[in-house]
């Protein structure tokens, strides 16, 4: 039963059975820990979920056989390099699939299953407690003068008063050539004094335009 045409390999229909389902049924709660607190797209959330399943039936096919495992292997390139690049954490669950599909596929069950529930309840309690949120005190700074306000130096004192760090990146003319917006990056000495550092900075900048942001990495960065 379910032997190849190839006479490749042949399969019990129960150990087959048994191994689609449980990864069909781990694949989905991968997808719903990844679903937990993050800002998804529906089509990865179907992917993550048939993922293990679709790995796990590459497993049972190739079977030791050599050639169908270099075939397999240049099929996986080919999606590598049509693939658009995602988060580390859209790349960590992808692992993670994989994983439970490599495992099933063998026939680990019990395995699969084990390690399935550790890494998801570990991911959740990371999500739960903000594991990944540092408090920083590096911001982006950018303030809008009058043009006819000499810059250079302007808030030097209040950078060595409320900044352990400061650095100059660039000025622009905005507002039709009548303000200039100078952005620096700085690292704030107490979180608590930001609000009494953008108001010094409103006083030597006429109430203008004040900016203060986090700085953030790239979405797509690992």
């Amino acid at each position: 039963m379910l032997t190849s045409i190839f006479h490749i390999g042949s399969f019990d229909l129960y150990p087959v059975l048994s191994s689609m389902l449980c990864a069909l049924v781990l694949g989905v709660i991968i997808s719903t820990v990844y679903k937990y607190r993050l800002d998804y797209a529906s089509k990865f959330i179907i992917v993550l979920a048939v993922m293990p399943a679709l790995i796990s039936f590459m497993i049972m096919v190739i079977n030791g056989n050599l050639g169908i495992s270099v075939a397999v292997l240049g099929a996986f390139g080919l999606v590598r390099f049509r693939s658009a690049p995602g988060s580390s954490k859209d790349i960590a669950y992808m692992f993670f699939s994989v994983a439970i599909g490599l495992a099933t596929g063998l026939g680990f069950l019990s395995l699969a299953v084990l390690v399935c529930a550790v890494i998801s309840i570990m991911l959740l309690i990371m999500e739960f407690i903000h594991f990944d949120c540092v408090e920083t005190r590096n911001r982006l700074l950018r303030i809008t003068i009058p043009e006819d306000l000499e810059y250079p130096g302007l808030f030097d004192d209040l950078f060595m008063k409320y900044t352990s760090t400061h650095s100059f990146e660039r000025v622009k003319t905005v507002n039709m050539g009548t303000m200039f917006e100078l952005s620096y990056k700085i690292e704030l000495r107490d979180l608590k004094k930001e609000k009494e550092f953008i108001d010094s900075l409103r006083c030597r900048n006429g109430n203008l335009g004040i900016v203060i942001s986090k700085t953030q990495r790239e979405k797509n960065e690992l």
